[in-house]
């Protein structure tokens, strides 16, 4: 049985995709970056967030070497 949002009626097949949806809701970010104080609702987030502060470069580019602190950023080089 799906989990549904109360305040968006959005449906979710587990229940921590749920709970994900209401942080969102209430703005809730329980997970805060130690260097700036930005909040995140997930920690795989704070994580991707930490390289900003690092320096930390570790998606790269096999076809020219170039190296991007975001997957994303690297996937649209790529392009």
């Amino acid at each position: 049985r799906p989990y549904e949002c109360d305040k968006c009626k959005k449906t979710f097949p587990i229940s921590t995709s749920l709970i994900l949806q209401q942080q969102l809701h209430t703005d809730e970010r329980p997970f805060r970056c130690p260097d700036c104080g930005k909040g995140f609702t997930r920690n795989c987030d704070l994580v991707k967030h930490g390289c900003i502060h690092t320096g930390e470069k570790p998606n790269e580019c096999s076809e020219c070497g170039k190296s991007f602190s975001e997957g994303s950023a690297l996937t649209r080089h790529q392009q």
